[in-house]
Protein backbone atom coordinates (compact mmCIF):
# COMPACT_ATOMS: atom_id res chain seq x y z
CA UNK A 1 0.00 0.00 0.00
CA UNK A 2 1.32 3.61 -0.93
CA UNK A 3 2.39 5.66 1.91
CA UNK A 4 -0.34 8.91 2.84
CA UNK A 5 2.46 11.00 4.19
CA UNK A 6 5.04 12.90 1.71
CA UNK A 7 8.31 12.42 3.19
CA UNK A 8 10.82 14.61 1.63
CA UNK A 9 13.55 14.08 3.83
CA UNK A 10 14.43 11.56 6.44
CA UNK A 11 16.01 14.18 9.08
CA UNK A 12 13.05 16.29 9.93
CA UNK A 13 10.35 13.23 10.99
CA UNK A 14 13.75 12.07 12.53
CA UNK A 15 13.83 15.29 14.43
CA UNK A 16 10.19 15.20 15.49
CA UNK A 17 10.03 11.98 16.86
CA UNK A 18 13.07 12.28 18.86
CA UNK A 19 11.45 15.57 20.32
CA UNK A 20 8.71 13.83 21.36
CA UNK A 21 10.35 10.71 23.02
CA UNK A 22 12.14 13.39 25.19
CA UNK A 23 10.20 16.39 25.91
CA UNK A 24 8.21 15.29 28.71
CA UNK A 25 5.22 17.73 27.81
CA UNK A 26 5.38 17.14 24.17
CA UNK A 27 4.39 13.53 25.15
CA UNK A 28 0.99 14.50 26.59
CA UNK A 29 0.47 17.41 23.77
CA UNK A 30 2.17 16.24 20.39
CA UNK A 31 0.12 18.90 18.44
CA UNK A 32 2.07 21.57 20.47
CA UNK A 33 5.24 20.84 18.11
CA UNK A 34 5.20 22.17 14.61
CA UNK A 35 7.84 21.65 12.13
CA UNK A 36 8.80 23.73 8.87
CA UNK A 37 11.27 23.41 6.41
CA UNK A 38 12.23 26.54 4.75
CA UNK A 39 15.10 27.74 2.51
CA UNK A 40 15.15 24.54 0.80
CA UNK A 41 18.06 24.25 -1.94
CA UNK A 42 19.60 21.48 -3.72
CA UNK A 43 23.11 20.66 -4.65
CA UNK A 44 23.94 18.56 -7.42
CA UNK A 45 27.36 18.33 -9.20
CA UNK A 46 26.05 16.33 -12.24
CA UNK A 47 28.00 13.47 -11.57
CA UNK A 48 26.78 10.39 -13.64
CA UNK A 49 24.77 8.90 -10.54
CA UNK A 50 22.79 12.61 -10.21
CA UNK A 51 23.69 12.23 -6.23
CA UNK A 52 22.46 14.94 -4.73
CA UNK A 53 22.18 17.00 -1.00
CA UNK A 54 19.19 18.60 0.22
CA UNK A 55 20.44 21.67 2.44
CA UNK A 56 17.77 23.79 4.21
CA UNK A 57 16.58 25.24 7.30
CA UNK A 58 14.33 23.34 9.87
CA UNK A 59 12.07 25.85 11.87
CA UNK A 60 10.81 23.58 15.01
CA UNK A 61 7.97 25.59 16.42
CA UNK A 62 6.70 24.71 20.56
CA UNK A 63 3.90 26.50 21.19
CA UNK A 64 2.68 27.61 24.58
CA UNK A 65 5.30 26.05 26.15
CA UNK A 66 5.68 26.23 29.82
CA UNK A 67 9.64 24.18 30.32
CA UNK A 68 13.24 25.29 30.91
CA UNK A 69 14.63 26.18 27.25
CA UNK A 70 17.55 23.13 28.45
CA UNK A 71 14.93 20.70 28.82
CA UNK A 72 14.58 21.41 24.72
CA UNK A 73 18.12 22.43 23.77
CA UNK A 74 20.03 19.62 25.07
CA UNK A 75 17.63 16.54 22.85
CA UNK A 76 18.16 18.81 19.98
CA UNK A 77 21.89 19.11 20.78
CA UNK A 78 21.85 15.17 21.24
CA UNK A 79 20.25 14.50 18.09
CA UNK A 80 22.68 17.05 15.97
CA UNK A 81 25.49 15.24 17.43
CA UNK A 82 24.53 12.14 16.12
CA UNK A 83 22.92 13.45 12.56
CA UNK A 84 24.28 16.45 12.23
CA UNK A 85 27.70 17.01 13.60
CA UNK A 86 29.33 19.89 11.66
CA UNK A 87 26.91 22.41 13.51
CA UNK A 88 28.98 21.61 16.72
CA UNK A 89 32.01 20.59 15.41
CA UNK A 90 32.34 23.14 12.56
CA UNK A 91 33.05 26.78 14.09
CA UNK A 92 31.54 29.04 11.43
CA UNK A 93 28.56 26.44 10.86
CA UNK A 94 28.18 26.42 14.88
CA UNK A 95 28.24 30.48 14.58
CA UNK A 96 25.00 30.68 12.23
CA UNK A 97 23.47 27.22 12.17
CA UNK A 98 21.61 26.80 15.46
CA UNK A 99 19.45 29.70 16.02
CA UNK A 100 16.34 30.80 18.70
CA UNK A 101 13.04 33.23 18.97
CA UNK A 102 10.94 33.11 21.68
CA UNK A 103 7.31 34.91 22.27
CA UNK A 104 6.56 35.53 25.90
CA UNK A 105 2.94 35.13 26.39
CA UNK A 106 2.94 35.36 30.31
CA UNK A 107 4.65 34.51 33.02
CA UNK A 108 4.84 30.68 32.05
CA UNK A 109 4.66 29.91 29.10
CA UNK A 110 6.14 30.94 25.17
CA UNK A 111 6.27 29.77 22.08
CA UNK A 112 9.96 28.64 21.41
CA UNK A 113 11.04 28.80 17.73
CA UNK A 114 14.48 27.02 16.69
CA UNK A 115 16.05 27.22 13.22
CA UNK A 116 18.33 24.52 12.47
CA UNK A 117 20.69 24.60 9.22
CA UNK A 118 20.78 20.86 7.66
CA UNK A 119 21.87 18.92 4.53
CA UNK A 120 20.94 15.87 3.77
CA UNK A 121 22.73 13.51 1.22
CA UNK A 122 21.15 11.29 -1.11
CA UNK A 123 23.15 8.64 -2.97
CA UNK A 124 21.61 7.99 -6.17
CA UNK A 125 22.75 4.95 -7.94
CA UNK A 126 21.88 1.18 -9.53
CA UNK A 127 21.42 -2.09 -8.18
CA UNK A 128 22.23 -5.49 -9.65
CA UNK A 129 19.45 -5.73 -12.16
CA UNK A 130 20.46 -2.44 -13.05
CA UNK A 131 17.13 -0.40 -11.69
CA UNK A 132 17.75 3.11 -10.46
CA UNK A 133 17.74 3.19 -6.18
CA UNK A 134 18.12 6.68 -3.82
CA UNK A 135 19.57 6.27 -0.16
CA UNK A 136 19.44 8.87 2.45
CA UNK A 137 22.74 7.80 4.16
CA UNK A 138 23.30 8.43 7.97
CA UNK A 139 26.08 11.05 9.05
CA UNK A 140 29.31 9.66 10.17
CA UNK A 141 28.60 9.30 13.84
CA UNK A 142 30.92 10.96 16.46
CA UNK A 143 28.46 11.12 19.20
CA UNK A 144 29.97 13.22 21.87
CA UNK A 145 29.67 11.07 25.65
CA UNK A 146 27.72 14.03 27.13
CA UNK A 147 25.16 14.32 24.44
CA UNK A 148 23.10 11.38 24.39
CA UNK A 149 20.65 11.38 21.84
CA UNK A 150 18.38 9.66 23.96
CA UNK A 151 18.61 12.02 26.85
CA UNK A 152 15.47 12.36 28.99
CA UNK A 153 15.42 15.79 31.33
CA UNK A 154 15.50 14.87 35.03
CA UNK A 155 13.22 17.00 37.30
CA UNK A 156 13.25 20.40 36.43
CA UNK A 157 14.18 23.28 38.94
CA UNK A 158 17.32 25.28 38.99
CA UNK A 159 18.64 23.28 42.06
CA UNK A 160 18.36 20.27 40.38
CA UNK A 161 20.84 18.55 37.92
CA UNK A 162 20.00 17.46 34.60
CA UNK A 163 20.14 13.60 34.55
CA UNK A 164 21.68 11.66 31.68
CA UNK A 165 21.00 7.87 30.85
CA UNK A 166 23.84 5.57 30.87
Amino acid sequence: MPSTRLDLMNKPESLRTHLLATIGELKHNPDRLMIFIDNGKIRCTAAASLSFEYSFDLQVILTDFAGHPDSVMLPVLGWLSVNQTDLLENLNKSAEGIQFEADILDNSKVDFSLTLSLTERVIVGRNADGNTTIRHPGEPQRTATLLDPAWIPGPQSFSNEWVVPK
